[in-house]
C-alpha cells in the first residue's frame, strides 16, 4: 500500500560563483583619496553571463581586479567559487611563441604534465576554432584570432569564472560580432560564469543574461537589468536595440547626475 503522504526532496542550494558584499575600494589617503567603489553588493550564479557597464572611471576594471584577487578591497568581502581567469583588451600573447606555445605555457604553469600539454593545447585551440593555426605566431594572426588564443589560454588555466575587460573593444564591428558568437558558444559549452566589462551597451544587451549598471565615481550598483531575449541573439535585432536604449537612458541619467 502506498503512503498517502508524498515526500518532496528539499531543493539543493547551489552557492553563487561570485559574491561581493558591501565592497569598498579606496586609493590614496587624505586629500589624494579616491573612492573607486562604494558599497558594492553583487552575486553571479554559476553559468551566468553578467555584463557590467558604466561611464569611464566608474570602477569597472577595479571591480574585475578585486574579483580576480589582484587587489584587496578596503572594506567588505569578495568570494569566488571556482578558478578565475582574466582577459583584457590586449591579448598579451608572448610574441616569440606560437599559438600552441602560448596555450602550452598556461598548462605548464598550472602543472599539467609535459607529455599531456601539447595534445591538451591542441584540443583547446580546436574549442576556439583555431586548430589550423596552431603553429602561427601572434604577428601572423588577426586581432580576433589573437583574442581567441587568449580565450584558449584562459581555458587552459581551468577557468570556471572568466573575467573579461573590454576584450573586443579594439576590434572592427564584423570581427567583434563573430567573437560574440564564439564567446557565447564557448561559455555555454564550458559552463563558464562570465563577468564582461564593456562601454558598449548594445554589446551588453547582445551577450548578457544580466546587465549591471555602475554609477559614476564612486561606483555603486545603480541598476540591474535581467535580459529575457531568446538566444541566439543578433546585435542588430529590435529586442536588443530596445534594451540597449533603456540601459543607455539610465546611463545618461547617471552621467548627468554626476555632472551636477
Amino acid at each position: 500500500m502506498l503512503d498517502a503522504h508524498r515526500v518532496t526532496a528539499a531543493p539543493v542550494s547551489v552557492p553563487a560563483a561570485i559574491t561581493l558584499t558591501n565592497v569598498r575600494k579606496r586609493f590614496g589617503t587624505g586629500a589624494r583619496e579616491v573612492v573607486a567603489l562604494d558599497g558594492i553588493s553583487l552575486k553571479a550564479q554559476p553559468g551566468e553571463f553578467v555584463c557590467v557597464v558604466g561611464a569611464s572611471g566608474c570602477g569597472k576594471s577595479t571591480l574585475l581586479s578585486l574579483i580576480a584577487g589582484l587587489d584587496e578591497p578596503t572594506a567588505g568581502t569578495v568570494r569566488t567559487a571556482g578558478r578565475v581567469a582574466l582577459m583584457f583588451q590586449d591579448a598579451a600573447l608572448l610574441p616569440w611563441r606560437t599559438a600552441l606555445g602560448n596555450v602550452e605555457l598556461a598548462l605548464a604553469v598550472r602543472g599539467t604534465p609535459r607529455g599531456e600539454r601539447r595534445e591538451r593545447a591542441r584540443q583547446l585551440l580546436d574549442v576556439v576554432r583555431l586548430g589550423e593555426f596552431v603553429d602561427r605566431r601572434p604577428h601572423e594572426l588577426s586581432g580576433g584570432m589573437r583574442q581567441r588564443v587568449a580565450l584558449a589560454r584562459a581555458l587552459a588555466q581551468g577557468a570556471e569564472i572568466l573575467l573579461m575587460d573590454e576584450p573586443f573593444g579594439a576590434l572592427d564591428a564584423i570581427t567583434r560580432d563573430l567573437l560574440h558568437d564564439e564567446i557565447e558558444r564557448v561559455a555555454t559549452e564550458q559552463r563558464l560564469t562570465v563577468v564582461f566589462v564593456t562601454h558598449n551597451v548594445r554589446e551588453a544587451a547582445r551577450l548578457g543574461d544580466r546587465i549591471v549598471l555602475l554609477s559614476s565615481r564612486p561606483g555603486r550598483v545603480a541598476a540591474s537589468f535581467d535580459v529575457h531575449i531568446q538566444r541566439p541573439r543578433r546585435i542588430e535585432s529590435p529586442a536588443v536595440s530596445r534594451l540597449a536604449a533603456e540601459v543607455t537612458e539610465h546611463l545618461r541619467q547617471e552621467v548627468r547626475r554626476h555632472a551636477r
